[in-house]
């Protein structure tokens, strides 16, 4: 075994390609995804950016380290290679995890741009950021690497070692759901939807959902008037409440 401080994946005498351990690497994920989520809720729900810009700077500086260093000294990978120290490796192919980190990549560097330097707020990032949850959350949470299934489509050769095995053996057969699985999952859908409408209908309301005493209102701004003029994609989106708490408007 060779390895080298600037080096994408474990070289090993019984694989052919480099490897990283995939286990290490959906730790890091779920991670990721952990602090990505609590994020964007806070951007999502209070306006609050501060922390959705910390956490841009902190991606983008792991998986710089990660693509161009060595993963070995990615601060995320490091720490998820610490959760599962005691369990049995599971060596995947690095080359088609090179490309889907690079994905994210491109992904962090966007938002670097719009979020951290420019303060751009608006529906492309809620598409950016949404990608990004979603990559994660497939990786750590089914051990599905998207960006993996589509570097088969840019690489003559096709990626090997797959989490699970999926480039090498074909699914079993009866290894989906039955029709009797589906019907169970679509009864529980239902019976949920009826529960989330009693609860609504029976609760408290919303305090914003109340009526509020009529206050004396101040002289309006002109200019601030037209700053916190909501926009026509807000409105096409449902979004003009959550427009008006980004942007600090009543």
């Amino acid at each position: 075994m060779t390895n080298s401080v600037f080096q994408f994946g474990q070289r090993l005498p019984e694989y052919a390609v480099p490897v990283l351990n995939e286990r290490a690497v959906r730790a890091s994920a779920g991670l990721l995804f952990f602090f990505a989520i609590v994020c964007f809720m806070n951007a999502w729900l209070m306006g609050n950016f501060q922390p959705t810009r910390i956490f841009v700077v902190t991606f983008l500086v792991d998986f710089t380290i990660r693509i161009f260093i060595n993963p070995l000294y990615s601060p995320s990978l490091i720490i998820g290679q610490w959760f599962v120290r005691k369990q049995q490796p599971e060596y995947v192919g690095a080359p088609q995890k090179r490309f889907a980190w690079a994905i994210g990549f491109v992904l962090a560097l966007t938002m670097l741009y719009l979020v951290v330097l420019n303060n751009v707020i608006g529906p492309i990032n809620l598409i950016v950021c949404s990608l990004c949850l979603t990559l994660l959350f497939f990786e750590t949470a089914f051990g599905i690497c998207i960006g993996c299934k589509v570097y088969n489509f840019f690489n003559k050769e096709k990626a090997q070692l797959c989490p699970g095995g999926v480039c090498e053996v074909p699914p079993g057969q009866g290894s989906g759901a039955t029709l009797a699985q589906l019907v169970i999952v679509a009864l529980f859908a239902v019976v949920i939807g009826v529960v989330a409408q009693w609860v609504y209908s029976t609760g408290l309301r919303n305090p914003a959902q109340m009526p509020q005493a009529a206050t004396p209102s101040a002289p309006i701004d002109p200019a601030e008037a037209e700053r916190c003029k909501v926009p026509d994609f807000a409105k096409a989106l449902g979004h003009e409440e959550k427009w008006k708490l980004h942007n600090n408007c009543k």
